[in-house]
Order: C-alpha cells, then sequence, then structure tokens
C-alpha cells in the first residue's frame, strides 16, 4: 500500500478535529453569550467547556496532521482541507441547526470532486 493512501486516514481525522473545534468554538461562543473585547468576558470565554473542547480538538488535530505529513508530501496532503468546508457544513447542520442552501450544496459537491482528483492524481506515488 502506497503512503498517500496509508496516510489518507489520518488525513480525515485531522479535518474532522478541525471541523470539531470549529463547532464547538460556536457553541462555545453561543453558551457564554457571545465575545466581548474585554479582560473579564474573554477570561470567562476562555473557560467556557465547548470553547476548551474546541481548542483541544485543534491540538490534537495538529500532532494528527504532522503524523500525516511525515508519510506524504504537503502538496498531496494539504488540499484534502477543503474537505473541511463539507465536514463543517454537515455538522453545523446536525449540531447547530444552521441552514444549507441548494448553491452550498452545489458548491461542497464542487470542492468534494476536486480533493477527489487530486488525491486521485497522487495514486501510485
Amino acid at each position: 500500500m502506497s503512503p498517500n493512501v496509508k496516510a489518507i486516514p489520518l488525513i480525515v481525522l485531522g479535518v474532522l478535529l478541525n471541523a470539531a473545534a470549529q463547532i464547538c468554538l460556536k457553541k462555545g461562543l453561543q453558551a457564554a453569550g457571545g465575545m466581548h473585547l474585554a479582560v473579564g468576558p474573554l477570561f470567562r470565554l476562555m473557560l467556557e467547556p465547548w470553547v476548551i473542547a474546541g481548542l483541544a480538538c485543534y491540538a490534537v488535530s495538529v500532532v494528527v496532521w504532522l503524523g500525516a505529513l511525515s508519510m506524504v508530501q504537503v502538496n498531496y496532503a494539504y488540499p484534502f482541507l477543503a474537505l473541511g468546508f463539507l465536514a463543517n457544513a454537515l455538522m453545523a447542520r446536525a449540531f447547530l441547526g444552521e441552514a444549507m442552501t441548494p448553491m452550498r450544496w452545489v458548491a461542497l459537491t464542487v470542492i468534494v470532486i476536486g480533493v477527489g482528483l487530486q488525491a486521485w492524481s497522487g495514486r501510485g506515488q
């Protein structure tokens, strides 16, 4: 099995963790009543459990991403980050109740096709 194929689970996990971080941060902001640029409210926001979870997801995603980059070229791995648009949209819809317009679905389809093409172009390397 090629290193590119072996790295895909790590790459996808990194993308999913990054998307989960966005959802957690948004939920944290909602729970805290928004963001206010003052020391006290910012400190309280940083102690919000959802914000802490989001930052933890980011930290773990960096470690996972380093593992992926140790296996493949960055010009192969990096385009997979575009799948974060799809993951974020699906998670935002499921966990935040955000709406998805038909045009967004079309745009996400184009992104997924593009990532698939770039992944296919790296097969056998």
